[in-house]
């Protein structure tokens, strides 16, 4: 694995986010549903040649390995060293030689036109900037007739982002959501389209929940610390401001208390598109 050249704040909070959260995979059974049923979308076929980009723990890349086998291959992609460490540990226990794992910012990687089946990104979207032209890069890489599978956030997720949304323009903050380019399934069908994908599909999947107000208190801590919020709330609050916003949602989380709870909505959408066999 090379040294990936983090050239921004932005890119070194991702980095460092991520090397602290290496153990997600183990958080319950959310990223390997995701996962699986994201795979299930693309069509795997035995001999193909896979791309899995934000590739984190390999939960894509590993079980699309087993699927494509020793006359296939797949490359896992992404920007956290601990990521791919991780990664690495599964592979190995799990005796697989046909993937290769490359640690490179996902906006800078390099490779031939043409050339993969299938291409993965999964619960990466939100951190990836200029999404539409690096899905159009993507869609380069692509073999005529491959497919690209992406899962995306759909606006109604999170009780924390939303109240974030509405009170940064408090401070005369845009606080983008992570479910900017994928917020609705029309969103969804545009944003492939636009780069050149036909044949679209998206599904939807509801994964919300109710939880306690206590666990609901702690999601601001948690959103607090995660960088698309960092980079975009926390750097033009001073604490002063911050401990006013904290009070606000917790003031509003009161309001939203029902007798099962309060209900955290995090639904996605898988979004599958196939490359033009010809134009």
């Amino acid at each position: 694995m090379n040294n990936s050249s983090i050239h921004n704040d932005y890119k070194q909070q991702i980095f460092d986010y991520f090397n602290r959260r290496t153990n997600y995979d183990q958080e319950g059974d959310f990223h390997p549903i995701v996962a699986h049923h994201l795979i299930q979308c693309a069509d795997i076929l035995p001999g193909q040649h896979i791309l899995d980009i934000a590739t984190g723990t390999g939960l894509v890349a590993i079980e699309a390995a087993q699927i494509v086998g020793n006359s296939g291959s797949v490359v896992g992609v992404d920007l956290s060293e601990g990521m791919l460490r991780r990664s690495q540990s599964k592979i190995t226990a799990a005796g697989l030689t046909n993937i290769e794992l490359k640690q490179e910012d996902i906006e800078t990687i390099d490779f031939p036109y043409n050339h993969f089946d299938r291409i993965f990104c999964c619960c990466g979207i939100p951190y990836i900037p200029n999404i539409p032209t690096n899905l159009r890069q993507w869609h380069n890489f692509l073999k005529p007739g491959g497919i690209i599978a992406l899962t995306g956030i759909a606006e109604t997720a999170s009780i924390v982002s939303n109240f974030l949304i509405k009170n940064a323009k408090n401070y005369g903050v845009k606080f983008p959501s992570w479910s900017e380019e994928t917020a609705t399934p029309e969103k969804c069908q545009n944003l492939l389209q636009n780069a050149g994908f036909e044949k679209i599909q998206v599904t939807e999947e509801q994964f919300g929940d109710y939880i306690n107000f206590e666990s609901a208190q702690n999601l601001w801590e948690i959103i607090l610390h995660n960088p698309l919020t960092q980079m975009n709330f926390v750097k033009y609050l001073n604490s002063d401001q911050l401990n006013a916003a904290k009070a606000q949602y917790l003031a509003e989380l009161e309001t939203l208390v029902t007798p099962q709870g309060i209900w955290n909505d995090l639904t996605l959408y898988y979004m599958v598109g196939r490359k033009p066999i010809s134009r």
